[in-house]
């Protein structure tokens, strides 16, 4: 790790942990907090009241280092706006729920049209950019690229589904006290590794989200004292989507990122299995985390284990590169 990254990973992980005592007392103050469903898991209605939106202290502290640095990485950019960009969907939708108590926040309609224009913005900056940021490495191929203007015209329309996906299956990986924050400080460190070694110039960007969260989990951990809410766990769909893509990767989410894919089809299953057996249920309860709990497992088991698991994702990729 070179010193310009060892100084955005401690400045981001300072400046998170340091928000806590700041920013926690003021969602109190401001009754943002968390509403637990009662048909729910009933060990959750203890953290009914727990102030949530404090993703944007991941947001803060993954921004401010970033924009001392932002001549000598250009390449940060996308990124930092698919982050960043998210990450304000995912506070209008908070915002709307915990404030203005508008139940569903956003509604889906508006949530998704702002996630499209959103990566439409990251699509026109490739075209006109860096073309190539639409070439597809092909895991454990020996590094063998799909390439050219028609692969590339091919790759856009995917790109959507790529970055959207990316994005919800985050958000539905964030429901147990340092769940998303643990699993994407995995996957963080992974894309610092990767770009450190192959040259992205993207690494200030993944040593920023690390050291944001691993600042934001000081609080997030079990029993947390704050939620990162759809703020936080839009922006990091947003942040791994925009690495992956800066590195030629976005199929290797799958990969690395297959937590986030089995929280979506776990839901995919549920509302599916729901709707043609007349009501009956697939899983206890979706998310799939959710049915672990139900079967008994503790939160902090589950974290550790999907984070474990997540470890062990990023290995296989690093071999498939």
């Amino acid at each position: 790790m070179d010193r310009m990254n060892a100084v955005v990973l401690f400045g981001s992980f300072l400046i998170s942990f340091a928000l806590g005592p700041v920013v926690i007392p003021a969602l109190t103050r401001l009754k943002v907090g968390q509403t637990e469903r009662v048909e729910g898991v009933q060990s959750h209605l203890k953290k009914a009241g727990t102030p949530t939106m404090g993703g944007v202290m991941i947001l803060a502290a993954f921004l401010v280092p970033l924009l001392f640095v932002l001549r000598e990485y250009p390449r940060i950019v996308p990124v930092m706006v698919l982050t960043i960009g998210f990450g304000i969907i995912g506070f209008l939708d908070d915002y709307l729920k915990v404030v203005k108590h508008r139940s569903d926040g956003l509604y889906p309609k508006q949530k998704m049209l702002g996630q499209i224009i959103l990566t439409t913005v990251f699509v026109l900056w490739v075209w006109m950019r860096d073309p190539s940021c639409l070439d597809l490495l092909i895991p454990f191929s020996g590094g063998k690229v799909l390439t050219g203007t028609v692969w590339r015209v091919i790759a856009t329309p995917i790109t959507y589904f790529a970055i959207i996906g990316t994005v919800n299956g985050v958000n539905f990986t964030d429901g147990l006290d340092g769940l998303a924050s643990s699993v994407t400080s995995v996957v963080a460190g992974f894309l610092f590794l990767v770009s450190a070694v192959r040259g992205e110039g993207i690494g200030p960007a993944a040593a920023a989200m690390l050291g944001a969260l691993l600042g934001f989990l000081m609080h997030n951990a079990h029993p947390a004292k704050v939620f990162m809410g759809d703020t936080g766990s839009l922006a990091l769909g947003g942040f791994v989507a925009g690495c992956a893509y800066m590195m030629k990767m976005p199929v290797f989410i799958i990969i690395f990122g297959l937590i986030y894919l089995i929280e979506v089809v776990s839901v995919m299953i549920q509302v599916t299995y729901f709707k043609k057996t007349g009501g009956k249920r697939f899983f206890k309860m979706a998310p799939i985390h959710h049915h672990f709990e139900l079967c008994g497992w503790s939160e902090t088991r589950i974290v550790t284990t999907f984070s474990i698991i997540t470890v062990l994702l990023c290995i296989l990729a690093w071999l498939g590169l």
